[in-house]
């Protein structure tokens, strides 16, 4: 019997990093999102193809249910190997899963460019965790690692306040929809940067984290319940500043678009795939001009 399972992607809009520790961050469900179709296959053998959002194939292999309960690994193909992490975590979490049928034809089918960095990871866990009926968050928890923030969109339709209290997730919907939506913009930053160094230095700093936290989870509030473009912006610009401050960092907006009228926002870890601009004027022009040829509406984006 053919099952098919979706999750939504993701934007952490605030909170980035100090979500790990406590702290409430803002983040929004995308429309782009990934589905996992599971069909019958050759006893004992799972056979697995991913899709990129164009149809093209970046994964393609197999692998034996016995692999899998021996938690394999190949050293010459590091997706394989974490794909088998995930599949023996889920079975840890629900041993009698597999006896009922052990033989699977899989496909994963992401509805964004993978490139795009909005969720290819978190998606698979969600759904992989709904089709072996599991709780998604231990899931990752046992096998990425991470704050769960991007399990939680994957989960919901609407924006939502994420926080861990006491190491344990906890999700509010909250109504955010402001009157200027239209001038809120994503930008793909048509790369990907390494950002160990920055967790690197944001862990090295661990005994200042206590005094942000308040700090961040009043200007999350803030964006939040903005009601003008004007307090917006300034509860996003002062966001930057706090996290380039712990980060030792420089902000995206004094790397990279210096000369913008408006405000460029990190989203997640810092030098990561999309920014978000806000500005009163259509920046189209500017970043076009700069190279950059993904812009996306908020409403394009975001559920």
């Amino acid at each position: 019997m053919k099952q098919t399972f979706y999750s939504n992607g993701k934007l952490l809009i605030t909170g980035e990093y100090v979500v790990l520790d406590g702290a409430q961050a803002l983040a929004l469900p995308t429309k782009f999102g990934q589905n996992l179709i599971i069909e019958e296959g050759l006893p004992n053998t799972f056979e697995w193809t991913s899709y990129d959002s164009d149809g093209s194939i970046w994964f393609e292999s197999s692998f034996s249910l016995q692999e899998v309960l021996a938690k394999k690994e190949f050293k010459e193909d590091k997706i394989k190997t974490r794909l088998v992490e995930i599949l023996y975590h889920g079975y840890l979490l629900n041993k009698e899963f597999f006896k009922k049928h052990s033989g699977y034809k899989i496909k994963t089918e992401l509805t964004f460019p993978k490139t795009w960095g909005l969720g290819t990871s978190s998606t698979l866990i969600n759904n992989i965790a709904q089709w072996l009926e599991i709780d998604a968050f231990t899931l990752l928890k046992n096998s990425f690692g991470g704050s769960g923030y991007d399990i939680a969109c994957a989960k919901y339709s609407s924006p939502i306040i994420y926080q861990l209290i006491d190491g344990k997730p906890h999700t509010i919907e909250t109504d955010f929809f402001p009157d200027f939506i239209d001038q809120i913009y994503f930008v793909y930053l048509n790369q990907k940067q390494n950002s160990r160094t920055a967790i690197k230095r944001y862990n090295e700093k661990k005994a200042d984290i206590k005094t942000i936290i308040p700090r961040i989870n009043t200007l999350t509030q803030q964006v939040i319940n903005a009601t003008e473009i004007e307090s917006f912006s300034k509860a996003l610009e002062l966001h930057e500043i706090e996290m380039s401050t712990i980060l030792e960092k420089q902000t995206v907006k004094e790397t990279l678009f210096t000369d913008f009228n408006g405000v460029v926002k990190s989203l997640g870890a810092w030098g990561g795939d999309f920014v978000m601009v806000v500005s009163k004027e259509n920046p189209l022009s500017y970043f076009l001009d700069k190279g950059y040829t993904v812009i996306l509406s908020y409403k394009d984006i975001i559920l």
